[in-house]
């Protein structure tokens, strides 16, 4: 299972690579409840209507978290929003097999507990590898990326260096 955060969701669908890679990611890809409601919630924009489609598609499921008392723990422990709170607390629950994250609080909240994580960068690099986008796709997707995340500089070039040196 792979359950994405709100900000890699939405990440993900504002440089149009949800499609893509929902279509080859070959497990169950799942949401909490709170991360609906922070991409969907009320919102006209594109990213939000994408991610409503795959939603109604069912490509992307909706689960709720048991555990409240974990989710307000994370919440207050690692000083993050609903969303993140109830993902890292899903992919606990579910034992699942890595969990999208790009909230930097979220990030340290899975190192911490040994939960696996990638980031929308981790996903767009991932993605150029296996051949899904080609790599001027990927680079213009990654120029995307940093208008719209709130990456350090040496993670962005990292990813370039990476998708530059793809044959």
């Amino acid at each position: 299972m792979f359950i994405l955060d709100a900000s890699t969701l939405i990440l993900t669908a504002k440089i149009e690579l949800l499609d893509v890679f929902l279509n080859d990611i070959g497990m169950v890809v799942t949401i909490p409840k709170a991360v609906e409601d922070e991409c969907c919630g009320g919102k006209k924009t594109l990213d939000a209507l994408m991610i409503r489609k795959a939603l109604g598609e069912s490509r992307i499921e909706v689960r709720n978290v048991r555990s409240r008392k974990l989710v307000m723990k994370l919440e207050e422990d690692f000083s993050m929003g609903r969303g993140e709170a109830e993902a890292i607390a899903l992919a606990l629950q579910e034992k699942a097999r890595i969990l999208g994250v790009d909230d930097k609080n979220g990030i340290n909240a899975c190192k911490l507990l040994g939960v696996p994580f990638t980031t929308a960068v981790g996903i767009l690099v991932r993605s150029s590898q296996k051949s899904l986008i080609d790599r001027s796709d990927a680079l213009t997707k990654l120029a995307a990326l940093a208008r719209y995340g709130r990456y350090k500089n040496s993670i962005l070039e990292d990813a370039r260096r990476r998708l530059e040196e793809q044959s």
